[in-house]
């Protein structure tokens, strides 16, 4: 009787603590066809050709992950979440030697004191910012702001990082980010650090925040430092719109993103930003870059499984390191999504992009024609002219 009694006590233990931990397997597979008018490697003088071929993660990006939570008690939780990106279309990790490339991190959640994560993980910039941004309906693949310049889309994650967010108070979160850059000798170099706050009321919301990386690397080239890691491999969005300023010491990004609803099937967002590349001893460049940018998009949900959008934004850099006819990009965007059901929809992307002007070429010193760049799809491949259009369909499904 005793064992028996003993026996169901163990049960209902096991029970409980089963209870209050939970994991979840999740993911996104994505893949479709692209239709690019001119493509040309990165910093490359030769001609571009229009080029059709399947992509991945255009919608969304492919993944899977694991995320969880333990209860410990007094309202406090761990939480944790281990997510890795992969090519639909030919099954190769996001990044090559990263099993958990887009997030790899552990933490604490209070719902009265607020959350504190610690790993790989997106800043308190783009946490806060992102609710808003043109990526929400446009994608990132062709609807970032050209090349992803101010960081709105998922392209960067920052290593050894401590992120600690708010409560929402009255509607207001506040969120601050600290990376240590691990450099030998130096605190600061190789740093990331962000602040960021945001206000939801009813069917208005904004946010603002700040973003700051200096680069580890004193001895100049490519970005070296861990907590400057990214999808391109150094620094947020290297593209044809910042290709020539890739040594700058340190990168800063302020901006602000809100919107309205008008109803159920109406809803309207902006975003600005000012973007500044400093440049340091190390540099190729001698003077300081700045880009600014705004936009707008308006998003139309007509039925219930049917979603379009269409935005536009403005780029335009100053005048520095002898540039007098300084770089400019209008950016035109269009998009329609269709669900078939809760997991799994067809969507239609089509982007414009003019480019005006003048920048710096890769060797950060010779004064080029800017070129077309949209979104931060075709990063790797911009055009090389002034014109670009992109169009692409594909299939989404998530798990």
């Amino acid at each position: 009787m005793k064992k028996a009694l003993l026996s169901s006590a163990l049960g209902l233990v096991a029970l409980g603590a089963h209870a209050q931990s939970s994991v979840t397997l999740y993911g996104i597979v994505d893949t479709g066809i692209g239709y690019q008018s001119s493509s040309a490697p990165l910093g490359s003088n030769s001609g571009g050709r229009s080029v059709v071929k399947m992509n991945n993660g255009i919608w969304a990006g492919s993944r899977f992950g694991l995320k969880g939570s333990e209860d410990l008690g007094g309202g406090t939780k761990t939480i944790f979440q281990l997510e890795q990106g992969f090519n639909s279309a030919n099954g190769a990790q996001g990044v090559s030697g990263l099993a958990f490339n887009r997030q790899a991190w552990v933490g604490l959640a209070n719902a009265r004191l607020g959350t504190l994560t610690a790993g790989r993980q997106y800043t308190s910039y783009y946490q806060l910012l992102s609710t808003y941004s043109p990526t929400t309906w446009l994608t990132g693949a062709y609807g970032a702001h050209p090349g992803d310049i101010d960081s709105l889309d998922t392209l960067y994650r920052a290593n050894n990082s401590l992120v600690y967010t708010s409560p929402s108070m009255g509607g207001l979160t506040i969120s601050g980010s600290y990376s240590l850059g691990g450099t030998p000798g130096s605190f600061s170099a190789g740093q990331t650090w962000s602040v960021a706050a945001q206000y939801l009321n009813g069917p208005v919301g904004i946010a603002a925040g700040i973003q700051r990386i200096d680069n580890g690397n004193s001895s100049g080239g490519a970005w070296g430092a861990n907590s400057t890691e990214s999808n391109n491999g150094a620094q947020p969005g290297v593209s044809g719109i910042n290709n020539g300023f890739q040594t700058a010491a340190k990168q800063q990004r302020v901006a602000v993103t809100g919107g309205y609803a008008f109803n159920a099937q109406w809803d309207v967002s902006f975003s600005y930003s000012n973007v500044q590349y400093a440049a340091g001893t190390a540099s190729l460049f001698h003077g300081t870059q700045i880009w600014n940018t705004a936009g707008a998009v308006l998003h139309w949900k007509p039925t219930s499984t049917l979603d379009l959008a269409a935005g536009y934004s403005y780029t335009a850099a100053t005048q520095s390191n002898g540039i007098t006819s300084a770089a400019s990009y209008n950016q035109f965007n269009l998009s329609q999504y269709y669900a078939l059901s809760k997991r799994t929809g067809l969507y239609a992307l089509e982007a414009y992009q003019r480019a005006n002007g003048q920048t710096l070429g890769t060797n950060g010193k010779t004064i080029i024609n800017a070129t077309a760049d949209v979104g931060d799809g075709q990063n790797g491949s911009p055009s090389s002219s002034r014109s670009m259009v992109a169009v692409g369909v594909g299939i989404i499904h998530r798990f």
